[in-house]
């Protein structure tokens, strides 16, 4: 026979009836005595200000002087500009050389003696047809050395002509005449009746300074075409040369600066533009008459003195 399950009843709590509250005993072990009259902070976050409040001004007073000095350094480095070496300088150079193109130093001799050269044209009487009449009989070339229209060139370019005719930089073309000659260099004196209003001389070097391998610059009118510019170099000095049946010249400068008839008169100027020389002659032994790589130049010392006109 079955027995029924035996189950304990909850004691019914009437309503009304609280039970008692259990109080806790304090802990004596972790009770602690306020110290003198302080008193212990009573909130978390002023437990945080006090412990860390003098740190956390200190780091934002470094970090002001670290700006500060930041800026200073700063500001002193762009007002300072750096000052220039010599490695500094020889690169901008370099750079420049690389990247640039500039002009050869035969290309700004050139532009220097250029309002100083002029052609010289001759005309002479022609009577073969019809009535008699003055024509072209020779072309040359001419260096201005004084702003009085003074002309250095060749004797053989003006010798005997009836007529002379200068022709300047600037395109002026006025008659001229001869006022001095030198037959043992082949050099004359000429003098233009007409002078632009911006004639501008030659500035005369010496030829002393000269040595073989120099270089050096003819500019002339060979053929009548220029004015015409070569380059070439120094190949002797004190040389002496003269055609058959003509003096001998002496003390000329050989250049193998291409000239041609035509380039006769004209200057022969060094680097810096100044005139150490006059084209003279070319040596060619057949009866071309075209050069071949040797001409030879009076030296601006032997023109002027020979001449009486001061080359200094």
């Amino acid at each position: 026979m079955k027995r029924a399950a035996l189950y304990s009843r909850p004691t019914p709590n009437p309503q009304g009836v609280q039970k008692p509250a259990v109080t806790a005993q304090p802990d004596m072990a972790r009770s602690v005595e306020p110290v003198g009259n302080r008193s212990a902070p009573t909130h978390f976050l002023d437990q945080v200000h006090v412990r860390v409040g003098l740190p956390f001004w200190a780091a934002l007073v470094l970090c002001a002087m670290l700006t500060a000095t930041l800026t200073w350094a700063l500001m002193r480095h762009i007002q300072e500009p750096k000052s220039l070496t010599q490695a500094d300088i020889d690169a901008a150079v370099l750079h420049t050389l690389n990247t640039q193109d500039l002009p050869s130093r035969a290309a700004r001799a050139a532009q220097i003696i250029a309002p100083s050269v002029v052609r010289v044209r001759t005309q002479d009487e022609q009577t073969q047809s019809g009535p008699s009449s003055l024509r072209d009989s020779g072309v040359g070339s001419g260096v201005v050395i004084s702003d009085a229209g003074v002309i250095l060139t060749n004797l053989h370019v003006v010798q005997g002509a009836q007529r002379i005719l200068v022709t300047f930089a600037d395109g002026l073309e006025s008659e001229a005449r001869v006022i001095a000659a030198q037959p043992e260099n082949d050099l004359a004196v000429i003098k233009a009746m007409r002078l632009p209003d911006d004639l501008q001389p030659a500035t005369l070097g010496s030829s002393q300074n000269l040595q073989p391998g120099d270089e050096v610059v003819a500019v002339g009118f060979p053929f009548g075409i220029g004015p015409s510019v070569s380059a070439g170099v120094v190949s002797g000095l004190n040389r002496s040369f003269g055609s058959e049946g003509k003096t001998m010249m002496r003390g000329l400068i050989q250049a193998d600066a291409a000239a041609n008839p035509g380039n006769s008169g004209g200057p022969l100027i060094n680097m810096a533009g100044e005139v150490v020389g006059i084209v003279t002659a070319i040596l060619n032994p057949t009866a071309a008459r075209t050069f071949i790589g040797i001409v030879f130049a009076a030296t601006i010392e032997s023109a002027g003195g020979g001449l009486g006109v001061s080359p200094f």
